[in-house]
């Protein structure tokens, strides 16, 4: 398939702007793919469509306050920081993307901090995914991580068009995050509360987790039209002998197994074996997954609402079926579903 096969019209305010008061109050479309019909629903409704030793599985990362707000030395020009991966821990050595990229060079030192406490040098100006600065602490890498941030803040997606507010902190995270190390949430597990999470687990669903540490590699956009072309940014992953044998049980006795996100929906991919099983993989993927695909593990799904031409979109179509998932686009946006990390959510059923 094309790029250009995946855009869709979309409301100019359909990014949603602010968290919901209630996480499990989100609209929910139920898209049954065998058959392309639509439900209507909110999204406490899940526990209806899973039964005892049905799994779901959940991505545990946890974001971390990777946005930072300096100033450039002599100039004082502000510059905006995003912490994208740690590279070397004992040199306090980051990957970043800064903005605006055009004033900084090799060389330059940034100073984060009211006091200016914090200082860094930019020492490459090459990287793929934009810059990287070593930060000039004497100190072990736990104490500087702390201090790192302190100074940082909610990285919250671009089409979120207001700074981050306190209240962000704890609402762009899932909450059940553990492992730190994701500069983006899985926005569609942003949607369970505790409440819900007992009553699924009360009726006898159950849960496992993998950690899949989101980049911003999801986010870019695709600038080929032969997907084929398109190279996916790695991302670090582990999943663990427990979620593989509760995971590996539901698939014998052919229970559901629901991927909660697409970065959940990757990380099953990329660790399956043969025979409908997945095994513990700890390493890097850059799975792209797009039209036409077989599915070997998964046969559910949750996932928010995605920008037409992202690779999120493209693998949501991969599941539920082109026509079946671009369909219920146009319905949702008909009917005002809003999109993003703090907008609304579709299941993905059989």
């Amino acid at each position: 398939m094309k790029l250009s096969e995946f855009g869709y019209q979309k409301p100019d305010d359909a990014f949603a702007q602010y968290p919901r008061e209630e996480r499990e109050e989100a609209r929910l479309l139920v898209l049954h793919r065998k058959t392309g019909e639509i439900e209507h629903k909110i999204f406490r409704d899940v526990l209806d469509y899973f039964d005892e030793k049905d799994v779901i599985v959940f991505n545990d990362t946890k974001v971390f306050p990777a946005r930072l707000d300096g100033n450039k030395e002599k100039t004082g020009a502000n510059i905006k920081v995003f912490l994208l991966r740690e590279l070397i821990p004992e040199q306090h050595l980051w990957d970043v993307l800064v903005d605006p990229a055009r004033k900084i060079r090799i060389g330059n030192k940034l100073y984060f901090g009211e006091d200016n406490s914090m200082v860094a040098e930019v020492i490459d100006n090459t990287t793929s995914r934009g810059r990287s600065l070593r930060f000039l602490y004497d100190g072990d890498p736990d104490e500087f991580k702390n201090i790192l941030y302190s100074l940082g803040h909610t990285p919250l997606p671009e089409y979120i068009e207001r700074d981050p507010e306190p209240a962000d902190a704890e609402a762009y995270q899932t909450i059940y995050a553990k492992n730190e190390g994701a500069v983006a949430a899985p926005a569609a597990g942003l949607h369970f509360s505790r409440r819900l999470l007992k009553r699924l687990e009360i009726k006898g669903v159950e849960f496992a987790n993998i950690t899949a540490h989101v980049g911003l590699g999801n986010f870019r956009n695709v600038d080929v039209e032969d997907l084929t072309k398109h190279k996916m940014e790695s991302e670090q992953l582990f999943v663990g002998d427990e979620a593989c044998g509760i995971v590996n049980k539901a698939k014998d006795g052919k229970r559901k197994v629901c991927a909660v996100g697409t970065t959940t929906m990757r990380a099953l991919e990329t660790a399956y074996s043969t025979f409908g099983h997945i095994k513990p993989y700890e390493g890097w993927t850059n799975k792209f997954i797009f039209p036409p695909y077989e599915f070997n593990v998964a046969n559910s799904m949750i996932s928010n609402f995605h920008e037409p031409y992202s690779t999120l979109l493209m693998m949501v179509c991969a599941f539920g079926g082109y026509k079946n998932v671009m369909n219920a686009y146009e319905v949702a946006m008909k009917e005002g579903y809003k999109i993003g990390a703090y907008g609304d959510a579709m299941l993905i059923v059989d």
